[in-house]
């Protein structure tokens, strides 16, 4: 009998209660969208809710407490388990290290399944608006738009059928006018639907977006999505009342702000900063004048503030709950945005390319293709700009680069401070927030990977070809063959090649690697000069060095320390909110909400919401703040005597053997552009990866090939970054 060792024992443990978390969150979240369904209906309005407010309805909480209890803790539970799921996965992948990848990417070994899988991911449109969907997003598209038009419609079909010409008459209408309000006031709960879902995908540390598999860069596209149709539901419902005051005569209502009842003036507040807002969002603007765009973004403050104000907070409890967690990482972020990081080094390519070199706290760990948020308050104090993360923190634990191409005007300053003679980065003062990226990397369980970039996109598939080494220095792990295209305007370009090889070591591994590299030059028809001696590297003196590593927020165990902050500060904002209201509130208005404005429990409700989220984040940051700084003075002890100036070939001798292997690898083509539909067609492995980022018609153009019929082989996915 072959007996299971301990760590085996404590792997199944591990995949059970990671099922049983997954399967726990299912069930609440399908409760949740059940009550969505029955929201608009008369069973919900006339039989549900009154039942459970006749239940659980106290001086403690009233109203509110009933919506908290049904909208607001499903979703703050769910993040909760998150945080324990992203928790035990960490734990697990730390464990494993590439040891059961092929089994664990296997689960699905029936053919029939596997392609019914394969099948729902491939791209099914491939066109704007929308871009490139899957066929699991476009079944969750249709399935939500079918959701908020059958609440549109039935809100409607309900309202409308209360609405005669007796009732109308009796509050001084016409049919058709009573009909107009009616209409009115549904767009605005058309539009609460889709606020309430609208902060998810941009809170960049949630904890909800890993259970299902999505990043928070993939999930940008759907914040889009749910922003333009909050603006058309809200502009709808806002006209909508205008034009019914200036035809009954009520023009004035528009400077109302009732105290226990709805605040107009707040109401068109918030419209007008989220026309503001909604104005930039259009690519033509977003892409042209991104500071345009980024300043104008900020407007959804007011947005929300205002909109508070506008309606009962027991209402606004229904989209609170994706607010609250935004609001928790927004402040995670502000946190870490505070500290000044070191520059050891920079790398400083021919092609206005940098790569910024920073070491890092070993405890921090991130998956390939993640991003890092930075600031340069020489520059801009304000402004922030994502880069691609393009060393591996298996392969250098304790550093961390990003690679910024300057192509906007921000990179571009930064490119002209570090590339002049006189440079030094000695006192060049960075922030940082992040790193963000995937829970779980799937790149290994294929049998070849094929790469395609154009120009700057070549950084994120970087990260994967170091994760690929990485694996190909263990026994554990078959690894799989690399193809990688790329595309470039010219050959000064061609130096971001370099990047490849880590400015800190290569592993002699390198030359196992099963690499090989289709570059192609599109505006030269034959080389130019040897562009590899141009690449220089300026370092900073180790004495000089003023910051911290990189790190994350909330130290080695961030994903228990966030679960930690979010049920905290929630019970804290519980018991706050329940003392006011029983022992304040309840004795004057006994939850009539006829005494006390809309606008001041509101209010009220958000300042304690604020002081419970910086209350517990601030302890919980303060408290891995001590670990981090130790490992901070370790790293500074580390750093030997290095120059503060050398050229490349200084660094790095240019006939080493990983740059030997690296320059064999690399076919350039000059004068014509990749034959993508011939190289992919001509993959013939029974599973090959293929991965995009570039231009958004060269993604169209890949995405359409893998969507073929013909194609059963290529499973495809696109890395954008172009928001």
């Amino acid at each position: 009998m072959v007996k299971s060792s301990p760590l085996s024992l404590s792997q199944k443990a591990t995949d059970m209660l990671v099922s049983v978390i997954k399967l726990l969150s299912i069930i609440v979240l399908l409760g949740y969208l059940i009550l969505w369904v029955l929201m608009p209906t008369k069973i919900y309005r006339h039989q549900l809710f009154p039942r459970v407010r006749n239940k659980l309805d106290s001086a403690f909480f009233g109203i509110q407490g009933i919506m908290l209890l049904l909208y607001f803790f499903p979703i703050l539970f769910v993040a909760v388990l998150g945080c324990v799921y992203l928790h035990l996965l960490k734990k697990r992948s730390s464990n494993e290290q590439f040891e059961s990848i092929p089994t664990h990417f296997n689960k699905y070994s029936g053919n029939g399944r596997k392609h019914a899988v394969g099948a729902w991911k491939k791209p099914m449109i491939v066109k704007d608006p929308l871009g490139i969907v899957s066929g699991i997003e476009l079944a969750f598209l249709i399935m939500f738009t079918a959701l908020v038009i059958w609440s549109f419609a039935t809100y409607l079909r309900n309202s409308f059928a209360t609405i005669t010409p007796q009732s109308a008459a009796e509050n001084g209408q016409k049919v058709w006018e009573a009909k107009l309000e009616s209409s009115a006031l549904r767009l605005a709960l058309a539009g609460n639907m889709c606020l309430t879902f609208l902060f998810f995908p941009v809170a960049r540390g949630s904890s909800v977006l890993p259970l299902f598999g999505l990043t928070f860069e993939g999930s940008i596209k759907y914040h889009i999505w749910l922003g333009h149709m909050v603006m058309a539901f809200f502009t709808a419902h806002g006209l909508g009342y205008i034009i019914y005051w200036a035809v009954t005569s009520q023009i004035s209502e528009m400077m109302k702000w009732g105290k226990a009842e709805i605040s107009n003036v707040a109401g068109e507040v918030s419209l007008l900063a989220g026309l503001g807002l909604w104005a930039t969002t259009f690519p033509c603007i977003r892409r042209k004048i991104f500071e345009l765009f980024f300043y104008t973004h900020q407007l959804y403050i007011l947005f929300i503030a205002f909109f508070l104000l506008h309606v009962p907070i027991s209402f606004t409890c229904i989209m609170l709950p994706g607010f609250y967690l935004f609001l928790v990482d927004r402040y995670l972020r502000f946190l870490q945005s505070r500290r000044r990081v070191r520059v050891v080094s920079a790398r400083v390519l021919p092609c206005q390319t940098l790569e910024l070199n920073f070491p890092k706290s070993p405890s921090l760990s991130y998956n390939p293709t993640s991003i890092l948020f930075i600031n340069v308050p020489r520059i801009s104090k304000l402004q922030w700009h994502p880069f691609t993360i393009n060393s591996n923190s298996n392969l250098e634990p304790e550093e961390l680069s990003v690679v910024i191409k300057g192509e906007g005007s921000w990179s571009q300053k930064l490119y002209q401070i570090l590339s002049s003679s006189n440079s030094s980065i000695d006192h060049l003062q960075v922030s940082v927030e992040g790193p963000y990226g995937p829970a779980s990397t799937q790149f290994l369980r294929h049998d070849s990977l094929v790469m395609v970039s154009g120009g700057s996109g070549i950084t994120p598939l970087i990260s994967i070809i170091r994760e690929v080494l990485f694996a190909s220095t263990t026994d554990k792990c078959k690894t799989p063959q690399i193809t990688l295209i790329c595309s470039f305007k010219n050959s000064l370009d061609l130096t971001m090649l370099d990047l490849l090889l880590p400015i800190s070591g290569t592993p002699s591994a390198f030359s196992n690697l099963q690499l090989k590299i289709e570059a192609y030059v599109t505006r030269e028809k034959e080389p130019t000069i040897n562009n590899w001696n141009l690449i220089r590297t300026i370092r900073s003196k180790p004495n000089s060095l003023i910051g911290e590593p990189v790190s994350a927020v909330l130290g080695g165990k961030s994903w228990l320390w966030l679960g930690a902050i979010i049920s905290s500060s929630f019970i804290i904002f519980l018991i706050i909110i329940g003392l006011i209201t029983r022992y304040y509130i309840y004795p004057i208005d006994h939850n009539t909400n006829e005494v006390f404005s809309y606008s001041f429990r509101s209010s009220l409700n958000m300042l304690v919401i604020c002081i419970g989220i910086a209350m517990t984040a601030s302890a919980a940051v303060l408290w891995n703040k001590r670990l981090n700084a130790r490992e901070g003075n370790r790293i500074q002890s580390n750093l030997g005597p290095t120059p503060t100036f050398s050229p490349h070939n200084g660094e790095r001798e240019l006939e080493s053997l990983p740059h030997e292997s690296l320059l064999q690898a690399i076919d350039v083509h000059y004068g014509e552009r990749p034959d993508l539909k011939r190289i992919l067609f001509e993959c013939k492995s029974s599973s090959v990866g293929v991965l995009v980022c570039g231009p958004k018609k060269m993604r169209h153009e890949v995405a359409t090939i893998c969507s073929s019929r013909s194609a059963d082989n290529l499973h495809f996915e696109s890395i954008s970054f172009s928001w």
